[in-house]
C-alpha cells in the first residue's frame, strides 16, 4: 500500500519527492491535532493513527472544546477552550514530546474585525503553551483556505460585497488590500511566534470546499445537504436546489479531507514543503447540477433541475421549524441521537450555494514539490455520504 492511506478507486503513481522526509523519522512523531472533532481534523486522527501512516507509529493527542472525546481509542483526547489562555496553558503546555502540531480549527463571528481577533488568540494560546515546552517540536500545519485569495468589503451604505482575484488562484498572489481576512492574520502570529525558535518549520494549507465526516461538526456541507435531502424524502417533496443558477452551473473545487490529511503529513515530513504554502483540492472541478442528482440518488429522494421561475429556497428559514420532523426521522430510524442544530449548518450552506461563478485554485505548486495525492470529486461525495449512513446520522 502507498503510505497515504488512499482509497482504492483514488490512488495515483507517486513521484519520487514524495518519498523525500527528515532525518528524524526513525524517532516517534508526537501530532497534536487542534480541532480534532472537525471533518479534516477527524480525518488526520484516523490518517496519523494508522498502523501504515508515514512516519509512523505516531502518537496522537486530540484537541477540542467538546466534552464528547473523540471515539478513536488511539487519540488521547483532550478537552480544552483554546480561546482561553489559562485552559490552554494548563492543559497543553505539559505536552513535552510534541514534534508536530496541525491547527484545524477555526471560529467565526459576524464582526470580520472580531473574527480575526479571536482566531489570533487561539492560535497565539496554543503556540505559546508548546513552543516553549515541547523541546521536540520540528513542524506546524496550518490549515486556511481559498478564502485566502477572497475578501468581504462592507461599503457605507452597509452592502457586502466580495472582491476575489481572478482565478485560477495560485499561492504566489499577494493579499488583497483593505480588508479583514482572517486567514493572514492566522499566517502572521504563526511567523512571528516561531521566529523565537528558527529551527521549527511550516506550511500552510488551503483548501476549497471540504467534502468530509464528523459526528460533532456542523461546519461540513456534505453532512448538512444529506439531512436536508432527508427531511425532504420524509415530506415526499422534490430536493429543490437552494441556490442560484450562477453556483448550478459553473464549476467549483472540492477537497478531500482525507486527501487534506495526507497533504499535511506529507509537508510535515517532506523537506522540499518546508516554509511554503499550498493549494490542496481534488484536482478536478464539478457542477452543482451533477452532484445534485448524485445526491438524490443516495438519499433516495425526488430529484428535479434548476427552475428559475421558482422563488430562491433559503435553507435557514426553511429549516426553523424542521425541528419536529428531524426527531422524528431519528426515533423512526434508529439513528444517533441528534438535533438539528447538531448536523446542519444551514447558513454556511446558503452561503456556499448563492455564491458567484467559477472559483478555482490551481494545484501545481503542490504537484511540482512531489504531492502527486487526488481524489475523483464524485467519488468523494458518495464516499462521505455512505460514512454518513454507516455512522447512523442518516437513514
Amino acid at each position: 500500500m502507498n503510505w497515504w492511506w488512499s482509497r482504492s478507486t483514488n490512488t495515483t503513481q507517486q513521484n519520487v519527492d514524495y518519498y523525500e522526509t527528515t532525518n528524524h523519522e526513525s524517532n516517534q512523531n508526537v501530532g497534536l491535532v487542534i480541532g480534532v472533532t472537525g471533518v479534516v481534523g477527524n480525518s488526520l486522527a484516523e490518517t496519523l493513527s494508522s498502523t501504515d501512516s508515514r512516519g509512523g507509529p505516531w502518537k496522537v493527542y486530540g484537541v477540542a472544546r467538546r466534552e464528547t472525546p473523540v471515539r478513536n481509542a488511539k487519540v488521547t483526547y483532550i478537552q480544552c477552550d483554546v480561546s482561553v489562555a489559562t485552559d490552554t496553558q494548563a492543559k497543553l503546555s505539559t505536552l513535552e514530546d510534541v514534534t508536530h502540531i496541525f491547527w484545524v480549527t477555526s471560529a467565526f463571528d459576524l464582526s470580520m474585525a472580531k473574527h480575526c481577533e479571536i482566531n489570533a488568540t487561539m492560535l497565539h494560546n496554543v503556540l505559546n503553551a508548546i513552543i516553549s515546552n515541547a523541546p521536540n517540536l520540528r513542524h506546524i500545519c496550518l490549515q486556511t483556505g481559498a478564502m485566502h485569495y477572497m475578501g468581504i468589503h462592507r461599503s457605507v451604505d452597509g452592502k457586502i460585497h466580495t472582491i476575489s482575484h481572478d482565478p485560477p488562484f495560485t499561492e504566489e498572489m499577494e493579499r488583497l488590500e483593505n480588508i479583514h481576512n482572517f486567514y493572514y492574520t492566522l499566517e502572521d502570529v504563526l511567523l512571528d511566534e516561531i521566529s523565537r525558535k528558527p529551527s521549527i518549520t511550516w506550511s500552510v494549507h488551503r483548501p476549497d470546499l471540504i467534502f468530509g465526516f464528523s459526528p460533532h461538526s456542523t461546519l461540513n456541507i456534505v453532512g448538512t445537504l444529506c439531512v436536508y435531502a432527508t427531511i425532504c424524502k420524509y415530506e415526499r417533496v422534490p430536493l429543490t436546489f437552494p441556490g442560484t443558477k450562477v453556483r448550478w452551473d459553473s464549476y467549483s473545487n472540492a477537497s478531500d479531507a482525507d486527501l487534506v490529511a495526507e497533504h499535511q503529513i506529507w509537508a510535515a515530513l517532506c523537506p522540499r514543503a518546508q516554509n511554503k504554502a499550498f493549494n490542496i483540492t481534488n484536482g478536478d472541478v464539478f457542477k452543482w447540477k451533477h452532484l445534485w442528482k448524485v445526491l438524490a440518488e443516495q438519499i433516495g429522494v425526488e430529484y428535479v433541475g434548476f427552475n428559475e421561475t421558482e422563488k430562491h429556497i433559503c435553507l435557514a428559514e426553511m429549516m426553523k421549524d424542521k425541528g419536529h420532523v428531524w426527531d422524528k426521522i431519528v426515533r423512526d430510524n434508529n439513528l444517533v441521537s441528534t438535533t438539528l442544530e447538531e448536523v446542519g449548518l444551514w447558513q454556511f450552506a446558503d452561503m456556499i450555494l448563492a455564491g458567484g461563478s467559477n472559483r478555482l485554485s490551481s494545484i501545481n505548486r503542490s504537484k511540482e514539490h512531489g504531492f502527486m495525492g487526488f481524489r475523483n470529486s464524485t467519488n468523494s461525495f458518495i464516499f462521505w455520504i455512505q460514512k454518513a449512513k454507516d455512522n447512523r446520522l442518516i437513514p
